[in-house]
């Protein structure tokens, strides 16, 4: 297979625009009619033809200004229309199935819900159209279904119009006042449970809140309307900006391939980001409810109102509205532990994407299949440079600049250049060198090195930074880096250097070395380096594991306390890992004990440092890793830690009980806490008893599923016994039982693969669910080290197997489930050559599709190119 990749720098406007369209919709499961009227106006070419994007459909009518047209050619991938005039009305007819649609793109039908996804490129699978998010047009559009079965029909914008049929079924009309792209177009149908609430804007319009939901599912989709409520007061509050439709809706759908869809007025949930309730969800779910309602409601000023001009410019709508709404998590439950959720995600997964075959910039410069753009760094690592120009800017400063992105931007599709020139307008600091973090790929290395000259009583702290080749780049520059830094005395002190400090604790790395000298302060000073992860870099210095206690003693910034014990258990684990745990001596391990014994009055810190580092984590510091060496150095640390700790531990797990559950920062602090210790407990004989206590006792799924966790990594039997249980009571909810696989498919057993294929051949098992996909092989492929990495390579074989079947229905699913294959580069010599292995086995077949063939071909030419 050979296919032609797309590249950023060939953008070129579109011959023609679409000023408005409308879409009747007859709806059927197998050939639902699509009826398209399209305003044309040409603006570029005289005698270029008119070329629309279209696939999956079958076309049955073309008219021009109401007369038929035949000069057109049908393509794989579209229609042309020949000698058409500069401005006219274009007809289009099309019959889809929407019950074989299994790839869920386009218009699907799911458990009788009809339902769209069309962002990136799911709109071509509609009708034929300019199917780029710089075509910007005015929607209207009508839907006729079955009034029994399909008693609910939405689209974007505002209802205007409904009737009902003689022949039993409805019809509504939806009109958007607001121009959009295509991608941004939604259609639902189905027949829900309705939640309805109102909310008064700043300005004091009232605006209707609609959620749907399934059938008797309703109290569980209360927590997401407060959830949106308070987003929409927040961005208000903080940003100016009020939502523009007289309606919002939301409506949760089980078969969903993203998390959720920002639609302009009608987003579109997986169902797992909607419910949630005391008995179902943990506080995670809760979490991430919030957030991700949040997420797709900010959408609508960074993404809908301001969109992109191509989708080389994804991470202006989405790192800028992924940072925006970790600000607004923030500010809803706990600065720290957010911010570490964040830094674990950029350390797990983001790095190692830089340093894999699939490393590209936040602004990639080329792609062959668009869906593959969604990744963490366009995301999460975008989301970080957002955050260091708000750092650089302060936070009136980048309100500036945003308020001016809006003025000059609102109603047009742009890009990341255009957002960094609002965003200069509002500071006198000169962006240009800091804009290559959005065309340069990689991590960057930052290293702190001291050295002391006794004779002038000079202490000088060296920074260097270094970009290192990766796959798509082997030409870099020194990037603009944010550093906060903070520096400590013996005592415990703050100390400032001689100069070279910008504002708040921050250094600015601008060039490969960059200095900060003491004069007339000794030798024994730490420094503090990359406070609140003020950047997305490694980083590398020369404390002592005493320096890293030190750090967490006594350095005002909370996540470099809780990081100075993630490098300090990673010092440790590497001890182990080179067979000398002897180097962990008492000293550090009482030095441990007494930073968590001081620390039992803030259950959020501790339950933050006294998780180990995960071993995905681990990997970004190693090279050529012997996979069962390092898991077993981590988890005999582990056991060690509790084993030292044990009697501390109790404590806190009996001081962290709660009588009544509730989702407060306080008790989800508490409750984390509580459950991170009896997962280190869980390495300890004394643990079963708590394990089985908690798990009778729990009122909520937190506890219920610390339980299990703790259990899993207690003992097999045990672990069996409660999860035979939690199968009984919650076999019939879905996203309930997605957490019951999971566990099952990230158990350490020597029989995980018949395990796995068990798991296949449960009634409740769907291929079709992309939720029940990722919660089996997903998992097992990400997070089950020992059975993924067997030795005889039968877990990378799994897995390949897995998705040369998946591949022929859900290509999305598939290409996001091949990363830990394509991320070999770590590994020993022996383990990359099996999982190339498998590699080369999705590449060998010929229908492979483009999602996977990017991701496969990429992985092995980096592979043969190092």
């Amino acid at each position: 297979m050979t296919l032609v990749a797309k590249r950023r720098e060939d953008y070129r406007a579109p011959e023609f625009t679409i000023t408005d369209i409308s879409l009747d919709f007859t709806l059927d499961p197998t050939a639902t009619k699509v009826v398209s009227e399209l305003q044309v106006k040409r603006q570029g070419n005289a005698n270029a033809p008119l070329e629309l994007d279209g696939e999956h459909m079958q076309l049955l009518e073309v008219a021009i200004d109401d007369l038929p047209f035949g000069d057109y050619q049908q393509t794989d991938s579209g229609l042309v229309l020949n000698n058409v005039p500069d401005a006219f009305t274009l007809r289009i007819v099309t019959q889809v199935n929407p019950s074989e649609n299994k790839a869920l793109e386009g218009l699907y039908l799911s458990n009788g819900v009809y339902c769209t996804q069309c962002e990136a490129e799911g709109f071509r699978r509609i009708t034929y159209y300019l199917d780029r998010p710089d075509v910007l047009a005015r929607f209207t559009v009508k839907i006729t279904g079955d009034k029994a079965s399909l008693p609910t029909m939405l689209a974007n914008g505002n209802p205007i119009e409904q009737g009902s049929n003689t022949d039993g079924t409805h019809w509504i009309l939806w009109q958007d006042p607001f121009p959009k792209p295509s991608y941004l177009f939604a259609l639902v149908a189905g027949s829900f449970d309705q939640l309805t609430d109102t909310f008064v804007t700043q300005s004091g319009k009232s605006l209707a809140l609609e959620l749907f939901v399934d059938k008797g599912k309703r109290q569980r989709g209360e927590f997401a309307l407060e959830a949106l409520k308070r987003s929409m007061r927040w961005d208000e509050e903080v940003f100016g900006l009020e939502y523009d439709l007289d309606i919002y809706m939301i409506v949760a759908v089980d078969f969903f391939n993203m998390g959720a869809m920002e639609n302009k007025g009608l987003n579109v949930f997986n169902s797992k980001f909607v419910l949630a309730d005391q008995a179902s969800a943990t506080d995670e779910d809760f979490f991430n409810v919030e957030s991700v309602i949040a997420h797709e409601y900010f959408h609508n000023w960074t993404g809908n109102r301001v969109t992109c001009r191509d989708w080389f410019q994804l991470s202006l709508k989405e790192g800028l509205t992924v940072f925006r709404d970790q600000q607004f998590s923030s500010d809803m439950s706990s600065p720290l532990s957010n911010r570490i959720k964040q830094v674990r995600v950029m350390r797990e997964h983001q790095f190692a994407e830089d340093a894999s075959a699939m490393s590209h910039p936040i602004r990639p410069d080329e792609v062959i299949e668009m869906n593959n753009f969604y990744t963490v760094t366009v995301y999460d690592k975008g989301a970080e440079v957002i955050r260091m120009m708000h750092t650089l800017l302060g936070a009136d400063g980048f309100r500036a600049g945003m308020d001016e992105y809006f003025r000059r931007h609102d109603g047009q599709a742009v890009t990341c250049d255009d957002f960094v020139s609002a965003m200069q307008s509002a500071t006198d600091i000169d962006l240009k060198h800091f804009s290559r973090w959005y065309s340069q790929s990689g991590t960057p290395r930052v290293e702190v090195k001291r050295a002391y000259d006794a004779a002038s009583d000079k202490l000088t702290v060296t920074l260097t930074q270094q970009n290192l080749a990766t796959a798509d780049q082997s030409e870099k520059q020194d990037l603009y880096i944010p550093l906060q830094i903070e520096f400590l005395a013996a005592d415990g002190q703050h100390v400032a250097p001689d100069s070279g400090m910008f504002r708040d604790n921050l250094v600015i790395l601008d060039k490969p070395v960059t200095e900060l000298t003491f004069t007339g302060k000794g030798s024994d000073i730490t420094p503090v380096a990359l406070g609140n992860f003020s950047a997305p870099v490694k980083l590398t210095s020369d404390l002592t594991p005493l320096e890293w206690l030190h750090t967490f003693r006594f350095a005002n910034d909370a996540f470099s306390r809780w990081d100075a014990i993630q490098q300090l258990y990673n010092w440790c684990i590497e001890q182990y890992y080179q067979g000398s745990p002897q180097q962990v001596e008492k000293a550090i391990w009482q030095g441990l004990y007494e930073a968590v014994e001081a620390s039992q009055d803030n259950p959020e810190i501790l339950g933050e440092c006294l998780v180990v580092p995960s071993f995905e984590t681990l990997c970004q510091t190693r090279e050529n890793i012997d996979v069962h060496a390092l898991n077993e150095a981590r988890q005999t640390f582990s056991h060690d830690l509790a084993e030292f700790m044990s009697d501390l531990l109790l404590v806190i797990y009996q001081t962290n009980q709660s009588d009544s559950y509730a989702y407060e920062p306080a008790q989800v602090s508490s409750r984390r806490c509580k459950n991170v210790v009896l997962t280190l407990l869980a390495e300890l004989p004394l643990a079963e008893t708590l394990i089985t206590n908690q798990f009778s006792g729990s009122d909520n799924m937190s506890d219920t599923l610390g339980a299990l966790k703790a259990a899993q990594q207690f003992d097999l039997v045990l672990f069996n016994n409660l999860m035979n249980e939690f199968e009984q009571r919650w076999r019939d909810d879905p996203l309930v039982l997605d957490k019951w696989f999971g566990l099952h498919a990230t158990c350490d057993r020597s029989d995980i693969l018949a395990q796995l294929t068990l798991l296949r051949q449960h009634p409740q098992f769907s291929q079709q669910n992309p939720n029940r996909v990722r919660a089996v092989i997903g998992s097992f492929a990400f997070y089950n080290t020992s059975g993924f990495h067997a030795d005889d390579g039968s877990g990378y074989r799994f897995l390949t197997d897995y998705l040369l079947e998946l591949d022929k229905t859900n290509p999305q699913v598939a290409s996001r489930l091949v990363t830990p294959l394509t991320q070999w580069q770590h590994f020993a010599p022996s383990r990359q050559a099996l999982m190339r292995q498998q590699l080369s086995r999705l590449l060998d077949d010929a229908s492979l599709s483009k999602d996977l063939y990017e991701k496969v071909s990429k992985a092995l030419a980096y592979g043969h190119d190092s």
